[in-house]
């Protein structure tokens, strides 16, 4: 499709380096980045103490951006979509906004070793500029439904590799 944007998916592990990637990738013009912590901190941060209510408030965003993104990839903008895609059911929803826009896309996979983003998870708890914190546990407990993506699953991948 003319005039169509490219959609940027990102999949990796908490602290992995997702949110990173996606400002390096929005250094394009006509490219914006949609984070997910910034709205979900803005518009739910006190109602969210557990995962089961990021899960509930994660849902309520994504079916209101659907429409959000898929207006921006027709208008020709490029957007780096800074949600985690790390399960099957969250990617199954980028198929629907990609089918919706008749856009392009990149699924950027980044491959951090889990022990690697818990690291970067201390340093990034301690330093305090991150909407959320995330503990130990609830790293356990997302990294639990983490599945890597795969060729089979119609994404055209890029797989970044950490040191």
């Amino acid at each position: 499709m003319t005039g169509c944007g490219t959609l940027h998916i990102l999949v990796g592990h908490v602290a992995s380096g997702k949110s990173t990637l996606a400002r390096r990738l929005a250094e394009p013009p006509a490219t914006v980045v949609i984070a997910e912590d910034d709205w979900l901190s803005t518009l739910y941060g006190p109602e969210m103490q557990t995962l089961n209510d990021y899960v509930t408030y994660s849902a309520r965003l994504r079916e209101r951006m659907t429409v959000h993104v898929v207006d921006l990839l027709r208008a020709g903008l490029s957007v780096v979509l800074d949600f985690g895609a790390n399960t099957l059911e969250s990617r199954a929803w980028l198929h629907d906004v990609l089918k919706d826009s008749g856009c392009d896309h990149v699924l950027h996979y980044l491959d951090v070793p889990t022990e690697t983003c818990r690291a970067r998870l201390h340093r990034r708890n301690a330093e305090g500029r991150h909407p959320f914190k995330v503990s130990d546990a609830q790293f356990d407990r997302i990294t639990a439904h983490f599945v890597p993506p795969k060729a089979e699953e119609g994404f055209n991948i890029t797989v970044y590799h950490s040191d």
